[in-house]
């Protein structure tokens, strides 16, 4: 006896002799883990089971946020609206103590903030593809970021105050904060419960190899210009202009890059990554808890992101106004603001998340979203400040200090060393936590550039000086 039809289109095919094809392995379950029925066009992890905005499920899903970190953090969310009125209200006040407490305020202000969109950005990549939801709640991540470098590269420079400066320490420190201080994290915190950690080597390997010629795209203008600088070659020509036209060029190529590697990962290999994830998912200690925690619905994911990030727009706004102030007034290093201060509190959220993955022994999420953020800050966020500063007429150039090029290099050798084995334990997350402390310190200790000052001018009046002196002695 021949075995009936499951549904209408199966019969209509057997009727017009058609062969009955088996169900694809891919088909989407119609019911989720609590038993609502999936939304077409969205995942099963991610369906609510409700539509449109609910008050407060929305107010009490969004406090809950996905980690238990990440929730005492939302404590902090008083601070925000009492940082911003305060802000645009004294912001031109000229006190020393207004424009020291608006800085800790908004400083404050932005972790919650921040928390929010990566909160919303989670939420939101529940309903996608694995692969694809990871790439753009990275992304979203990386908006905290964007704006605190488009603010401030429209800032003047002053003789203590330089913003372009201030960029190219915060794009470094946000490169260690992920490689150095996030990666330590999850090393470290996961290596608490377990002897040791694995992972893939698609995740380990593609992430590292990418940060390696990425950091070759921030060293190689620095070292043009070092090298020029100190040779006999100091006075023919201005170093600093061609060093910017590198700048330029390099932000296309590595634009271009970020675009190659967005599609090796979601499209050309992505199955090989979705398979990483599930794998990872089947690890994740407390999986059948997280499924049964409420979910926001598309629009309120839509509406988390909207208010979050109008609030880190008015925080970066107002905590960027008053970083002139804390290096002028307060004696704070450029290198300092920009290495430690900036990175630490944009990327808060992201730290947490995938802290909170390398707790839960998902290792391959967890370095998909920090490497992820450093390949972004890189390829993506970098180009993007660099090309703004082109259309400003400011010169945004990678041509960092020395001292900052070498730090670039030591930290992604010393990471991509502790990956290449694909396991961890938390004596590596300890090792790169002493590295970011010694950087740190370093940091601290750094001098600011002085005004208008140039190796070049400084090596040619040196060289002028020497020949007169020369001259007058014959």
């Amino acid at each position: 006896m021949s075995e009936k039809p499951r549904d209408a289109s199966e019969a209509t095919a057997v009727e017009r002799g058609g062969t009955r094809r088996p169900k694809p392995k891919h088909r989407l379950p119609l019911f989720n883990h609590n038993g609502h029925r999936v939304t077409t066009g969205i995942h099963p992890d991610g369906e609510s089971g409700r539509n449109g905005i609910h008050p407060m499920h929305f107010f009490r899903i969004c406090f809950r946020s996905s980690a238990p970190w990440s929730k005492y953090v939302n404590i902090l969310w008083p601070i925000v609206p009492v940082a911003i009125v305060i802000g645009f209200a004294k912001r031109h006040a000229h006190s020393n103590n207004w424009n020291l407490a608006i800085f800790i305020l908004n400083y404050i202000a932005m972790v919650p903030a921040a928390n929010l969109i990566g909160f919303g950005g989670e939420e939101l990549a529940r309903k996608l593809p694995k692969v694809i939801g990871i790439v753009i709640e990275t992304t979203l991540g990386s908006i905290v970021e964007i704006v605190l470098f488009a603010i401030l590269i429209t800032k003047p420079e002053t003789g203590t105050f330089h913003p372009v400066q201030i960029i190219q320490a915060a794009i470094l420190g946000s490169i260690l904060a992920n490689l150095l201080l996030c990666v330590g994290g999850c090393f470290f915190v996961g290596g608490l419960k377990r002897e040791e950690q694995e992972f893939h080597e698609a995740v380990s390997e593609v992430g590292s190899g990418l940060m390696l010629v990425a950091g070759m795209a921030l060293v190689l203008p620095a070292a043009y210009v070092t090298t020029l600088q100190s040779s006999e070659y100091a006075c023919s020509g201005d170093f600093e202009l061609d060093a910017l036209k590198i700048s330029r060029a390099a932000a296309i190529i590595l634009i271009i890059s970020y675009v190659v590697y967005v599609w090796f990962q979601t499209h050309s290999h992505h199955g090989l990554y979705d398979e990483v994830f599930e794998h990872d998912e089947i690890k994740d200690e407390d999986r059948h808890e997280d499924l049964k925690k409420d979910k926001l619905t598309l629009t309120e994911c839509f509406i988390a992101l909207i208010i979050s990030i109008g609030c880190v727009c008015c925080i970066a706004y107002l905590l960027v106004d008053q970083i002139h102030f804390i290096v002028e007034e307060r004696g704070v290093k450029d290198a300092f603001v920009g290495l430690i201060l900036i990175p630490l509190v944009e990327k808060a959220a992201e730290h947490l998340t995938a802290i909170d993955e390398a707790y839960d022994n998902q290792m391959n999420f967890a370095l998909a979203h920090v490497l992820g953020a450093c390949v972004q800050t890189v390829m993506l966020n970098t180009p993007i400040v660099v090309f703004i500063g082109w259309g400003l007429g400011k010169s945004m150039s990678l041509a960092f200090e020395p001292f900052h090029a070498i730090i670039i290099i030591l930290a992604i050798l010393v990471v991509g060393s502790f990956l290449r084995d694909g396991k961890s334990n938390y004596l590596e997350g300890y090792l790169c936590f002493v590295a970011y402390l010694i950087i740190a310190v370093c940091s601290y200790y750094y001098p600011n550039p002085v005004h208008g000052a140039s190796i070049v001018g400084s090596n040619c009046a040196t060289t002028s000086t020497t020949s007169e002196s020369t001259t007058s002695g014959h």
